[in-house]
């Protein structure tokens, strides 16, 4: 579980990043899933956006895919959302 202070030092991170997974009208499938576990394997943290034709919501993007990943949400704004995992061989942001 994040506190806080972690949340904002993510989000801060965050900010500047582009999306790089992307929800469609097919919703969360398992390439998706396998896309967006990858990519936390290699970066910890990642940016999504859930496009306007699908039938999720951010928020439920988001969650699904957190728990589907192991992940935890950083943040939820408009169409856009932020998922953390912590690598535990090498670890790239150090949490404060």
């Amino acid at each position: 579980m994040l506190n806080s202070k972690q949340r904002a030092f993510l989000r801060g991170k965050a900010n500047t990043m582009e999306p790089i997974l992307q929800v469609g009208k097919g919703g969360i499938s398992e390439n998706v899933i396998q896309q967006a576990d990858e990519a936390l394997k290699a970066r910890e943290l990642i940016k999504g956006k859930v496009l306007k034709n699908s039938l999720l919501s951010a928020r439920e993007a988001a969650d699904q895919l957190a728990e589907a990943c192991g992940a935890e949400v950083v943040q939820v704004i408009g169409n856009k959302f932020v998922l953390y995992r912590q690598n535990r061989e090498e670890p790239i942001y150090i949490l404060p």
